[in-house]
């Protein structure tokens, strides 16, 4: 048959599925069905999503083929990185990288996320040889299961070989900020242990421990020109923290792009001019596509699709009158395309039919086609497609929010105050039901400044079913709370003690979890409520 007419046969026997569609059967999977209900091969491992996008987390299926195209990718990666940012062979990435713990399910299979599915795999040792770079953390780090105590050690180590770090990474932005925020409050107990060669008892893990300390040596110069570079970077408010503690570095590497974006303005100013390079565009289902253009900051990257990775479709979405009262969201969708027939311009969602047995499966990824090279096409990513705050005619995305929220957050500009991380709530308890926005700041910021905050947040929201319900009052004012420090590690080890791995953790951007909104409403210092509507 030609191409054209499989696809169409294929699309026409084999329905669109989400997740929900396909749950009965990868249960049956974990729970030790073993005839071949998604794939051929019997699938023996099975990766669990982040859960903070969607509030659970859920299995999907993981194989060999999954960890080849990670090992695929990266490599692919780091050549085209390599023409940009030539790095030297033989020497060492500072990684803040994590595994949970693995699992095995009711049939036996083992269960875990995917990024521990990696860093165990004979992939992740193949990748450090064929990149000719080295991790500065042994596995008994990466597995330790405390991320605390394995972001001590990462900071550690990677001062022990601060001269030989070609580059930083993770695999969120979010890890990277949260290490080197943590590294401004123990910089003196690293110098410490750099200076006497012993390990500090706050690693209490005895594998950790051993690991460690067969590594690190006394070095008092070195501990000696840490203290001292610490001292000038604290009075400049740690600007440009990473080209002066690893001086060889090229550039910090991660995925930026979607929900990671609020954390740039922080980790721009820890890398002072050094360069930020996006990381590659995939999720827990499938890798998608490569940043081949490594020099574009983040805000512009775009993600060469990958054709062999899946079978591809792409659903082409259109933006709905801004009057019409859609209760799903505000897109027309038309009838799926394959990856030949996308149009520069357009927006689509993504469909995936995997190597792991999922068919025409929705990732709920919003994308528009920026180009093409050689062929497959170049994508922007755009938003998740799943409407997060809604209370009832109006419709905003995780994107509109993050518009909102980094357009009040520079007025802090006028204090010394920055924001450290946010979420949100549509509440419909009370009526009328409105949005709640909470903040973690750090520093000092008066009232009258966060009041004018809340209002700019509110006056920012462009969407016309939220504007007209703001003037007819059928929605609420706007309520800013200010929680205080240390609230969203909170939200973290609540997410980590349910199983999540640090390096899939996403601070999600509205919640209905009544656990996470307890932790936020106990943890609120200062309420607000906008005047924007009068």
């Amino acid at each position: 048959m030609e191409a054209s007419a499989l696809e169409s046969l294929y699309t026409s026997l084999v329905p669109l599925a989400s997740h929900a569609d396909l749950e009965t059967y990868i249960q049956r999977i974990a729970d030790g069905d073993t005839s071949p209900i998604l794939t051929n091969q019997p699938i023996t491992t099975l990766s669990l999503s982040s859960g903070t996008t969607e509030g659970r987390q859920k299995y999907v299926p993981f194989t060999r083929h999954s960890s080849q195209t990670t090992l695929q990718i990266f490599q692919l990666a780091a050549a085209y990185r390599s023409r940009v940012y030539p790095i030297t062979p033989g020497r060492r990435i500072l990684e803040f990288i994590y595994s949970s713990k693995q699992f095995k399910t009711k049939g036996g299979l083992i269960a875990g996320t995917a990024t521990t599915h990696y860093f165990a795999s004979e992939e992740f040792k193949i990748k450090q040889e064929k990149t000719k770079s080295f991790t500065c953390s042994p596995e008994e780090v990466i597995s330790s299961g405390d991320y605390k105590q394995s972001t001590y050690c990462h900071l550690l180590l990677g001062l022990h070989f601060h001269d030989e770090v070609e580059f930083i990474t993770s695999t969120f932005a979010y890890s990277i900020v949260q290490a080197f925020r943590t590294f401004e409050e123990l910089w003196r107990n690293i110098c410490s242990d750099i200076r006497e060669g012993i390990v500090s008892s706050r690693i209490s893990l005895p594998k950790v421990r051993k690991a460690v300390s067969d590594i690190i040596s006394p070095n008092p110069g070195l501990a000696s020109w840490i203290e001292a570079s610490c001292k000038e970077l604290e009075d400049k408010d740690w600007f440009g923290l990473i080209p002066k503690l690893w001086p060889n570095a090229k550039y910090v590497y991660s995925i930026m792009t979607g929900s990671m974006q609020p954390y740039l303005k922080k980790l721009r100013h820890y890398a002072g001019d050094l360069p930020l390079v996006s990381a590659d565009y995939g999720s827990t289902e499938s890798w998608i596509g490569a940043n081949i253009d490594p020099s574009s900051p983040p805000e512009n990257v775009t993600f060469a699709v990958i054709p062999t990775f899946s079978y591809f479709e792409f659903i082409p979405l259109y933006r709905q009158n801004q009057n019409c009262s859609s209760s799903i969201d505000d897109f027309i969708e038309d009838e799926p395309v394959p990856l030949s027939q996308v149009k520069i311009g357009q927006e689509y969602e993504i469909v995936l039919t995997t190597f792991t047995g999922l068919y025409r499966y929705r990732l709920g990824d919003v994308v528009e086609v920026a180009g093409f090279h050689k062929g497959t096409p170049k994508l922007n990513f755009i938003c998740r497609r799943k409407l997060i705050l809604t209370v009832n005619i109006d419709k905003n995305t995780e994107k509109d929010l993050q518009s909102v929220v980094e357009v009040g957050s520079q007025l802090l500009g006028k204090t010394k105050a920055e924001l450290v991380d946010f979420t949100s709530h549509a509440d419909l308890v009370k009526q009328p039901g409105h949005y709640i926005i909470y903040w973690e700041i750090k520093g000092e910021a008066d009232d009258k400044v966060l009041s004018e905050c809340c209002n700019e947040m509110d006056a920012c929201f462009v969407d016309q079913g939220y504007i007209v319900s703001r003037k007819t009052h059928s929605i609420g004012p706007l309520e800013l709370c200010i929680v205080e420090r240390g609230t969203f590690k909170k939200i973290l080890d609540h997410f980590i003690g349910k199983g999540a791995a640090l390096s899939q953790f996403k601070t999600p951007r509205c919640t209905a979890d009544e656990v996470l909104l307890r932790i936020l409403n106990v943890c609120t210092i200062k309420r607000f409520h906008s005047t924007a509507y009068g």
